[in-house]
């Protein structure tokens, strides 16, 4: 089977079947840049149907790059908040000051300069913004391609082959619509679990087809998730203020309010404990916080007591308005 003739049966199944996403075009390169540059950013370790609804909030604030360039971190943040991996926010937001000044890049050199946009992200970027001939390759199009050649070496092992087989199949006339059709094969009919190859538009040449090991391949290892637990501290003044500090430019949550909190497996002195308790899902570590009650007129740190009802005027990560919810402040 020609590399030629795999792009076009993928392409023909797209036009029918692909996805309508706000941030999509079919027939070629999308009109707005900046929109598939937000999407690609958000996307990032997050799910088309959780990004779609925070996209097009954050769309309608800054609808240009020059208005997101001009906008401060903190609104950014609060237009980011629910979405975690708030390093993407700052990342994009950074970027978007970059290309107000010097123009959108054209190449993949150009693109990885840019902050938050790695290989795969600045190769996505630029065939689905500008229709240039790059080679797409993530989670998805790696397991397409192990599953197509039937590759069942550990991933790590076979990436560079794995990226020449999908260099070689990646249509060079239409890059923007063959991005997003193979990440919708993935997406869509290629799933890990219960793929449906009887309607895949590359079943024929798929040397997986029909196989009884086909969700095994591509051969990964799964992290597992390491258990934390620690205690978070709301601390009251005379007044019924509620003390907030703000994150260190440092981390995921770096930049965002919170209230203390640490992972010892003692509480503080002079801390009343709770009977209420928050757990949290970060990527790798589960981590689960007890509630603790503090009072002291003075600040613990650096920091600022703030009103209860005024908290939601504060960008917070997801972990912090589940304590918020959970203390029914």
């Amino acid at each position: 089977m020609k590399n030629s003739n795999l792009s076009t049966l993928l392409l023909k199944w797209y036009q029918e079947h692909g996805r309508d996403l706000p941030w999509r075009e079919k027939g070629g390169a999308h009109h707005d840049p900046y929109a598939v540059l937000v999407s690609e950013v958000m996307l990032q370790q997050t799910t088309v149907a959780t990004v779609i609804p925070y996209f097009e909030r954050f769309i309608k604030k800054f609808p240009t790059i020059w208005s997101l360039a001009q906008a401060s971190i903190e609104e950014v943040y609060q237009y980011w908040q629910g979405l975690g991996y708030y390093t993407r926010a700052r990342s994009l937001h950074s970027t978007a000051q970059i290309i107000a000044k010097q123009g959108w890049p054209q190449t993949l050199k150009e693109a990885l300069k840019l902050k938050g946009l790695g290989t795969y992200t600045a190769a996505s970027f630029l065939a689905l913004a500008f229709n240039l001939p790059e080679t797409v390759v993530d989670g998805n199009v790696i397991r397409i391609i192990c599953r197509l050649y039937r590759l069942k070496q550990p991933v790590k092992k076979i990436l560079p082959q794995i990226h020449e087989l999908a260099e070689k199949i990646t249509d060079k006339k239409n890059p923007a619509d063959y991005a997003s059709a193979i990440m919708d094969l993935g997406a869509i009919i290629c799933t890990p679990k219960n793929p449906q190859c009887l309607l895949c538009p590359w079943q024929k040449h798929c040397q997986s087809f029909g196989k009884k090991d086909t969700e095994e391949i591509p051969l990964r290892k799964q992290p597992q998730k390491v258990e934390k637990r620690g205690f978070v501290y709301l601390i009251f003044n005379s007044k019924g203020e509620i003390f907030i500090r703000k994150r260190t430019e440092k981390g995921l949550l770096s930049g965002l309010w919170e209230f203390p909190w640490d992972d010892s497996l003692t509480p503080r002195p002079n801390a009343q404990k709770t009977n209420n308790s928050v757990t949290h899902i970060f990527t790798h570590i589960k981590l689960t916080l007890q509630i603790s009650i503090c009072q002291t007129n003075t600040l613990p740190m650096e920091g600022m007591f703030v009103s209860p009802s005024r908290l939601q005027n504060y960008p917070m990560s997801t972990l912090m308005k589940k304590i918020i919810k959970t203390a029914k402040l």
